[in-house]
């Protein structure tokens, strides 16, 4: 074959190609017409997703998200504790009132004792377990259960089951706890 007889096939098959494919590519544009944001196509926003799932609920619209926030942020002991001195006589609150984290320090001498599902990670300082039975606080982190006196491990999501269970500062050290606490709790 001659090379001007290749070059003409060439030029042909390519040509013929891109009649096809346009013609192919404006049937498959005229599949899809309904733009985004349309009535055939919305887009909606989660607050607007959780008002009408509360609307549907029966619980009617609310106007936040749930969560408590700027309200707690940045105190020590407020919120969810039932004190943060030496009165005692003030009931804590119940547990779970709040998803929001809270800074807790724990001077040493304190505890702070968990309600029953709080979370608790122990930012700095050294931190031991305070239990009254065999069982302890699971270590989410690592998968294992601290029992009464054990160390608390720096950053690790600690999950309380029960009431009464807690952590304390390590005896002997000077240095406060630094915790992030989700839950409900008290501090002795």
């Amino acid at each position: 074959m001659k090379p001007y007889m290749k070059v003409s096939l060439a030029a042909l098959a390519i040509g013929v190609g891109v009649w096809v494919g346009s013609v192919y590519s404006n049937t498959a544009i005229g599949a899809g017409t309904s733009q985004p944001g349309t009535a055939d196509d919305p887009v909606v926003t989660k607050s607007y997703v959780d008002q009408q799932i509360q609307k549907a609920l029966g619980g009617g619209v609310s106007t936040g998200s749930g969560n408590s926030s700027g309200n707690n942020s940045g105190s020590t002991g407020t919120g969810n504790s039932g004190s943060t001195g030496g009165d005692t006589s003030l009931p804590p609150l119940v547990s779970g009132a709040s998803d929001a984290v809270e800074i807790v320090t724990v001077k040493p001498g304190q505890q702070l004792i968990g309600k029953s599902g709080a979370e608790f990670i122990v930012r700095s300082g050294k931190a031991v377990i305070v239990s009254e039975g065999t069982n302890g606080v699971a270590d989410l982190t690592d998968g294992i259960d601290l029992t009464n006196g054990q160390a608390a491990p720096i950053n690790h999501l600690l999950s309380f089951p029960r009431d009464g269970r807690g952590i304390a500062v390590l005896e002997g050290n000077k240095y406060s706890l630094t915790v992030m606490v989700r839950g409900g709790y008290t501090l002795k």
